[in-house]
């Protein structure tokens, strides 16, 4: 006897029964739980868990990723104090999230300083994590953008955009902030696109951004409720003006990106991952490796009585061959058993996605063929660091 299909979109959950004082029956997509087409989330680091560089940033006044993992923050337009903000309290906090991304106003612009400046807050994805849209095809899917967002005033239509860097193409949509100081939960629904398709690839397809301020060149169109050609003057219709005063601030946390059209009620639940997971993620894009006690940065074996060459591994592969970094020259010891040497100087060579050859100097004193390890001078906060940041 044939099987009948099953309909799992509206397969029953167990919820209570109204005679108990439940709601009743619903199906597993009116409740949120329909099956994604994705195992991991669209968005890394989407609830501002992981902030390997710092928890804050005064004085920020250009284009950087600064605390939070994965998001940029381009700040041309003001000067922000950014921070990994920590949630005790309000409704972001009790669905779950603790910790946000805010951005303080620390010095004003009442006007942009130059017609191309701006003030957003972007995600890029790369190629290898968009096809699930099947964008440029037929069968292409909508989008749904959900966050929660508290801001210090009020405002109507703050714009958020999808930007396909392959295409150069761009959709918006728009939000409005209700209550001042308050969070509040944001969903917007944006159009399949059946041109232009995501590469496949490592690089920058699609950027999410948060538009916040900005100069003239980023005015005087219309929100693109339609894919279109990109246009600056469509992407910040109506200007939040978070650079005007030095009381304004804006903060955001749960972010996620679903794969078709949902509502306020019908969207999945936000996929929390382990901390360790959400770091795993973030690291395929930058790392730093932090001193600690009696933990090497890198072995090897002396090449000479000046020189160490050593491999320095990466805690995960990495999108692609980093830009690598140190916090200083001379911050890192060569120890061969229980001596020690001071650097004169350290270098990078070779790096690939998964490692790199971390060449160290000294003075003298150090055995030809002899094993060592990098370990830092002690003197607090040294690292290594790695990016390939998109």
């Amino acid at each position: 006897m044939a099987l009948s299909k099953i309909d799992v979109a509206n397969m029953v959950t167990g919820a209570t029964p109204v005679a108990n004082g439940g709601t009743g029956q619903t199906t597993f997509a009116a409740a949120g739980l329909a099956k994604r087409p994705n195992a991991k989330p669209i968005i890394i680091n989407g609830d501002m868990a992981v902030a390997q560089r710092a928890t804050s940033v005064t004085s920020h006044n250009a284009v950087s990723y600064t605390t939070v993992d994965r998001f940029k923050t381009v700040c041309e337009t003001g000067t922000y104090t950014v921070i990994q903000e920590s949630l005790t309290s309000g409704a972001a906090y009790l669905a779950g999230f603790k910790n946000a991304l805010r951005l303080d106003t620390t010095t004003a612009e009442a006007t942009a300083g130059s017609a191309g400046e701006q003030t957003t807050i972007e995600q890029r994805i790369e190629g290898f994590n968009l096809q699930a849209f099947k964008k440029g095809t037929s069968s292409a899917e909508k989008y749904t953008l959900a966050f929660w967002v508290k801001a210090s005033k009020t405002g109507s239509n703050l714009q958020v955009n999808l930007r396909d860097v392959d295409n150069t193409r761009q959709i918006g949509g728009t939000y409005s902030i209700s209550s001042a100081d308050t969070w509040e939960h944001k969903v917007i629904n944006f159009a399949a696109d059946t041109t232009g398709a995501f590469d496949d690839n490592n690089a920058n397809s699609l950027t999410i951004e948060w538009f916040l301020d900005g100069g003239g060149n980023y005015s005087g169109g219309a929100v693109p409720t339609a894919w279109e050609a990109s246009s600056n003057a469509d992407r910040n219709v109506t200007n939040f003006d978070l650079a005007g005063n030095t009381a304004n601030d804006w903060a955001i946390t749960g972010v996620q990106l679903e794969v078709g059209e949902f509502s306020s009620t019908t969207i999945p639940p936000f996929q929390f991952e382990d901390f360790g997971d959400n770091l795993a993620r973030c690291q395929r894009y930058y790392f730093r490796n932090n001193a600690v006690d009696n933990i090497p940065f890198a072995a090897g074996v002396c090449n000479g009585t000046t020189n160490a060459r050593t491999v320095l591994y990466y805690p995960q592969t990495m999108r692609a061959a980093p830009s690598l970094d140190k916090s200083g020259a001379g911050h890192f010891k060569v120890q061969i058993g229980g001596s020690v040497h001071d650097t004169t100087n350290t270098a990078f060579y070779y790096p690939n996605n998964d490692q790199a050859l971390l060449y160290v100097d000294v003075s003298s004193g150090l055995t030809d063929g002899k094993g060592c390890l990098v370990i830092d001078d002690g003197g607090g906060s040294r690292y290594l660091e790695g990016s390939a940041e998109l």
